[in-house]
């Protein structure tokens, strides 16, 4: 019993760890923001710093999001999974200069790289839509407890994701719409991240609210390196 409540324990800390990460990340750019001279640093985007650590970990529950729902969204999965060890191995080659993603898109944008597929920029950019999609179908939950879920994903789908997808990952992902569990089973992958429905509302409301400014920014910051419109091949 003991060790099953350990279990509980441990899973109902991922979505609270996220929005301790997500209020990490507030408090590192305002410090980082201190440092400068305000009006200096007025207008200036590439004094923009989104400390990469807090922002991989997002994306990390992400993952451990997408393997509770199960093999559904696989597609969704190793796009994250790719995306992230290539920011990761970007940031392990310089660890103190690549701790700010935005020191990546500027090499990348020197050398005229960055709309590569390999790119660390279009890593940044797809993950950031991935986001913008989890964000998106957690406030639609979190609106409504009772809500299709096949309706929230082609919804959170077709408003983030599939402007910029192209015909294939258009129909992978239609594919997966149709396998989403039922409200009852999604209910139940969200509960077991807090005590009971109440909770798991403020948490994810507390989750969307700390995430929607932050991609608004990190948004205007791939619109600066002309990242915002890439499509999927």
């Amino acid at each position: 019993m003991k060790r099953r409540r350990e279990t509980e324990k441990q899973s109902s800390s991922e979505l609270r760890s996220a929005i301790e990460e997500l209020s990490l990340l507030a408090v590192m750019k305002l410090k980082h923001h201190h440092h400068h001279d305000p009006v200096a640093a007025n207008h200036q985007q590439n004094d923009t710093h989104l400390p990469i650590k807090p922002f991989l970990a997002l994306c990390n529950f992400l993952l451990h999001l997408l393997d509770k729902i199960g093999p559904t969204m696989v597609v969704m999965r190793q796009d994250i999974s790719r995306n992230i060890q290539r920011l990761e191995k970007m940031q392990e080659s310089d660890p103190k200069l690549y701790s700010n993603v935005v020191e990546i898109l500027k090499k990348e944008a020197n050398e005229g790289t960055s709309k590569k597929v390999t790119s660390s920029s279009k890593a940044f950019l797809w993950l950031t839509r991935s986001l913008d999609f989890t964000v998106n179908l957690m406030t639609l939950i979190e609106q409504d407890s009772a809500v299709n879920m096949e309706e929230a994903v082609e919804e959170a789908y077709e408003s983030t994701l599939k402007p910029w997808h192209g015909w294939i990952s258009s129909t992978a992902y239609r594919v997966a719409r149709k396998l989403v569990p039922d409200n009852k089973t999604m209910l139940e992958i969200l509960l077991s991240e807090a005590k009971d429905e109440e909770n798991l509302k403020d948490d994810l409301k507390t989750f969307t609210t700390l995430l929607i400014p932050l991609l608004d920014e990190i948004h205007s910051v791939l619109k600066t390196y002309g990242l915002n419109q890439l499509k999927a091949t």
